[in-house]
């Protein structure tokens, strides 16, 4: 019985490692003020289908990148350590230019919105998918998906209570949110930098 709490307990504890840096790097917040340019003036049911549409977008971009990532990695030559140093570097370059000079601008309004932008690359970007990759080396495919899952429902809650959630927290506090974001983002690619320099050390320890 006590091992079952302790295992039960452990499944909860991966769970929250997975679903906290993947809610870092989809940062709804910050993505919030580009899906309300996109959508205004448009009618309820019009909207709705966009959401709908940019959600099944971001979950079918990253279950099959889930799916094919490692196979594609046997292939090439790759091993995760690879993925976690040059995942780290590149979130870290994201995370950098979030933070000192890009400004996540309008966007031309498309009939595929839904998909591009807001599903590719907004909502699902590199720093997603390189999340994911990383996440499920180190917690499991379970944590990893069931992370997945919510935070594309939270996006889906959150798309859908845009217009009140906006007002709440107001174009500044929406700004300081994404900051604040990118500033734990870059947190996260110095850890994964961290971890794969370690990995490597170890495998080179054992090698001899």
């Amino acid at each position: 019985m006590k091992e079952l709490h302790i295992l039960h307990i452990e499944h909860w504890y991966n769970f929250l490692l997975s679903f906290i840096p993947l809610f870092i790097a989809i940062d709804v917040v910050g993505v919030l003020p580009i899906f309300i340019s996109l959508v205004e003036g448009m009618e309820k049911a019009q909207k709705t289908k966009i959401i709908n549409q940019s959600v099944v977008t971001a979950l079918s971009v990253s279950v099959g990148f889930l799916a094919l990532g490692k196979f594609v990695f046997s292939v090439m030559g790759i091993e995760i350590y690879d993925f976690k140093m040059a995942g780290g570097l590149l979130l870290l370059v994201f995370a950098i230019n979030d933070l000192l000079f890009a400004e996540k601008g309008k966007r031309a309004i498309t009939p595929t919105i839904g998909i591009v932008p807001l599903g590719i690359p907004l909502m699902v970007g590199p720093a997603v998918l390189t999340t994911i990759i990383i996440t499920v080396d180190a917690y499991g495919y379970i944590p990893t998906v069931t992370a997945l899952i919510i935070n594309l429902l939270i996006v889906w809650v959150v798309f859908l209570k845009s217009n009140f959630i906006y007002r709440l927290m107001g174009d500044g506090g929406s700004k300081a949110f994404a900051k604040v974001a990118s500033l734990l983002l870059a947190a996260i690619a110095v850890m994964m930098i961290r971890r794969g320099v370690i990995d490597i050390i170890t495998y080179l320890n054992k090698s001899s």
